[in-house]
């Protein structure tokens, strides 16, 4: 087993995506996620790489066309005011089928809002960051290892549905400091002979575009990309379950809010309320046939978020409104508290026991 390193989210990040090969980076500071930048400012030129600090968040995805057109990796990060300016390119990334890797340390919003930790970009996210019929493959890491695997996943998803893949964090994740393990994972190689390589008259020249004016073609288009989402939807959904054997209640979180919603839950055992979690690690997909069969054995469910209000909607969407939903929700940079998720356990179990 490899020896455990102590390190800052935003950091392991970053060296996760060197590790899995990505030796091109293009960003702009913003805070919470300013480290991922600073970092790669650092280790990319020593190993051979490219960093390079745009002028402005939209120069920065550009950027990030431009290589992933190529067929190497490439990635780009942000907090919540920064991921909007890039909605655009996001969308062209998707519309010319491109992989990348975007990353999302959320802050509080809307507008400028502050620099505390937030989930309120859930909706941008998960309903596609720009124009057009879309989606981002949306990974939520809750813990420090979980950022470090995940972005090694996201790399291996994106290039093998060629789409771009969001890594979903916020301001806590991005700034906390855990032991976590950097074993280097397999980079699995993916067919990239669409990429604009050059042909060396070796072959017919690709052509990387979005933009199609013929009706029929970009209908066309759209249908058979749907196709293929429909093959992230079948084969790539990922969550995890605690304590969900005997549940009676539900809860849905993820995140730093299911980090607070488990400590939750260990003391509602305590006081003989059988509780447990579904934890979305994919927020698209979502784990929808999971909550589904959930919702045929608890009596309520409980999403917790850093948000108004965002997934609580795909969980009544996935249960089919079969039994009621609670909300627990602090906003604005504010986290709930282990005394009010189990106070909503407790609601949502009809009392104490």
């Amino acid at each position: 087993m490899a020896e455990k390193v102590l390190m800052k989210g935003n950091e392991a990040i970053a060296e996760a995506a060197i590790m899995a090969g990505c030796r091109h980076y293009f960003g702009y500071p913003i805070t919470p996620q300013t480290e991922v930048a600073a970092y790669m400012s650092k280790r990319m030129p020593k190993i051979d790489g490219v960093f390079l600090q745009a002028e402005s968040e939209i120069a920065a995805i550009n950027m990030v066309i431009g290589v992933a057109a190529t067929g190497k990796r490439v990635m780009t990060s942000s907090s919540s005011p920064g991921i909007s300016l890039k909605s655009e390119g996001i969308s062209y990334l998707a519309g010319c089928d491109l992989p990348a890797l975007v990353v999302n340390v959320q802050r509080g919003g809307p507008g400028l809002g502050g620099i505390q930790p937030s989930q309120a970009d859930y909706f941008q996210a998960t309903r596609g960051a720009g124009h057009g019929d879309f989606h981002l493959l949306v990974l939520a890491p809750s813990s420090v290892q979980e950022m470090v695997d995940l972005v090694f996943k996201g790399f291996d998803l994106a290039e093998k549905y060629r789409m771009p893949v969001m890594l979903l964090s916020d301001g806590t994740m991005g700034q906390m400091m855990e032991p976590v393990s950097l074993e280097a994972g397999k980079i699995n190689e993916h067919d990239k002979s669409w990429a604009l390589t050059g042909t060396n008259c070796e072959r017919k020249p690709n052509i990387v575009n979005s933009l199609c004016l013929q009706a029929e073609e970009l209908e066309r288009l759209n249908v058979e990309r749907y196709a293929r989402y429909k093959l992230v939807e079948e084969n790539e959904v990922m969550y995890e379950e605690y304590l969900m054997d005997d549940a009676e209640v539900c809860i849905v979180a993820f995140g730093v809010a299911a980090r607070v919603s488990q400590n939750a839950i260990d003391k509602a055992r305590e006081m003989g309320i059988k509780v447990g979690m579904i934890r979305p690690i994919t927020l698209w997909p979502f784990p929808k046939k999971v909550l589904n069969a959930a919702a045929d054995k608890v009596k309520a469910f409980v999403s917790v978020e850093l948000s108004m209000g965002q997934m609580v909607e795909d969980v009544e969407l996935a249960i089919r409104c079969k039994k009621p939903v609670l909300t627990c929700t602090r906003v604005g940079g504010m986290i709930p508290s282990t005394e009010e998720v189990l106070n909503k356990i407790i609601e949502a179990n009809g009392g104490a026991n």
